[in-house]
This record gives C-alpha cells, sequence and structure tokens, in this order.
C-alpha cells in the first residue's frame, strides 16, 4: 500500500516581520496642502528621532491650492537634509511634466485632474479654451515652465519611483505582488496594479504607498496605506515605520 503524503495549502495572507534597516517616516499625497506639511513636519521635528529618515510618496501638486509652495519646501528641504530624506514621484508630477513636455496632447487632462490650481499657485494665467490652439497651449506651457524655473523642473525630472531599507519599499501608488520591486514598469509604480489590493505579497516585502485615499492609514497584509487626502479632508499623515512597529502622526 503506498501512501502520498497530504499537500499542505499554500498560505493565503502576508508573511514577513517588519524589519527595515533604518527608521523613517512617510508623509503621505500633499496634493497642495502646504500649511498641512508646514505643521506636520514641525510635529514630526518635535519628535527628536534623529536616526529616521524622511521619505514623501509623491504626489506633492495639483488638487490643493499650495502646489508652487509644496514643491520650493521640499526642494529646500532635501537640499538640506542631503541622504536623510527622499521624496518620490507620484502620478501627478508624472502628469505635469507629460504637460511640459506634450502640452497640446495631455494639457486638457492635466488640467482636468488638477493641474488649474498648480497653475494657478505658480499665478500662471491665460488659461486656453475649450476650442485651443496649438500655439495657445504651447504658449500657456511655456509660461509655466517659466515659473516653475529649471532648477525646479529638474529636480521633479529626477525625483525616483522607489525606495528601499531592509525589506520595506516605498512607491507612490502600488506594485505588481508577482514581481520584486525594483523589477516593475515606472508606470506601474506610479499609477499602481490591479492585484496590489487583492494578492498579497509571497516575498516578504513590505510596502509603503499613498495614491489610495484611506480614512485612517492602515497596515493590512504587508501594505502601509498613508493617503489620507489631505487636500479634501484636511488630515496630512505620516507614519513611522520602525522594526515590528508602525506609528502615525496626523498633521
Amino acid at each position: 500500500m503506498k501512501f502520498f503524503k497530504k499537500r499542505q495549502p499554500k498560505p493565503s495572507g502576508f508573511i514577513g516581520a517588519l524589519a527595515p534597516d533604518v527608521p523613517f517616516y512617510a508623509i503621505g499625497d500633499i496634493h497642495g496642502s502646504d500649511l498641512l506639511l508646514e505643521r506636520l513636519i514641525q510635529k514630526l521635528a518635535n519628535l527628536a528621532h534623529p536616526e529616521a529618515r524622511l521619505v514623501c510618496v509623491g504626489d506633492f501638486v495639483d488638487r490643493g491650492e499650495q502646489s508652487a509652495q509644496v514643491l520650493h519646501r521640499l526642494f529646500e528641504m532635501q537640499n538640506n537634509a542631503g541622504d536623510l530624506m527622499v521624496c518620490l514621484m507620484g502620478n501627478h508630477e508624472h502628469m505635469m511634466l507629460k504637460f511640459l513636455d506634450e502640452p497640446v496632447s495631455h494639457g486638457a487632462r492635466w488640467l482636468r485632474y488638477g493641474g488649474l490650481q498648480t497653475l494657478a499657485s505658480f499665478q500662471v494665467a491665460g488659461l486656453p479654451g475649450s476650442s485651443a490652439t496649438e500655439m495657445e497651449w504651447i504658449a500657456l506651457r511655456d509660461r509655466f515652465r517659466e515659473a516653475l524655473g529649471p532648477e525646479l523642473e529638474n529636480w521633479v525630472r529626477n525625483l525616483p519611483s522607489h525606495w528601499r531599507t531592509g525589506n520595506v519599499s516605498v512607491v507612490h501608488a502600488g506594485a505588481d505582488p508577482s514581481m520584486p520591486i525594483a523589477g516593475q514598469d515606472r508606470s506601474t509604480l506610479l499609477w499602481g496594479h490591479p492585484d496590489f489590493f487583492k494578492v498579497p505579497r509571497t516575498d516578504g516585502e513590505w510596502v509603503v504607498h499613498g495614491h489610495t485615499i484611506v480614512d485612517v492609514a492602515q497596515t493590512k497584509d504587508g501594505r502601509i496605506s498613508v493617503d489620507t487626502g489631505a487636500y479634501a479632508t484636511g488630515k496630512l499623515t505620516a507614519a513611522l515605520v520602525e522594526r515590528s512597529r508602525v506609528s502615525l502622526i496626523v498633521g
């Protein structure tokens, strides 16, 4: 008589201890909410955690009224902090850059999803109407590029799409759970993946992300969600990620 070993079912949930090499604060989507950002940064400074890095998950611009102020603040902070601070690109920075590169084909979409507020924060006037010509879109792009300035534009263009410490990756929107983070297409990290919230990762890699608004920042199945809809709710959240622990700070 033959005996067959019973096949054990594969685990259905995420398995992996939270183990960053260094502690860090992950700040959720800011979306032009500079007053909230200023208040949150002050709270983090008062916590006096000198070892903690600062990581911003992207979507600094659009929707809120202070995108220009946010970009200038983050640019100056990162210049002063060096490797202690990381700013990631979000899909709204990506849309803004597409407008700068191809204003005729991408201008209307960017304005529809928050670009109007960004232009206003840079005091760029003269928006094209529904029957705008190519020259009008190009002229708007040129005015915005001048207001943005080459230094700030270059900084935005060079924002990374992910950052990693230990077994924790920070991205903007999400990731394909079947692939290593470093090998994923940039557009997936900026815009998300259909399986991100459905299928737990099997490699023990934790993913901190924004992009999808939650009422309260949360940890579930190896995902740490930190976008609390600052521009609409008045709540900008930072998660302090340490070994085996996540603490929330709301600005």
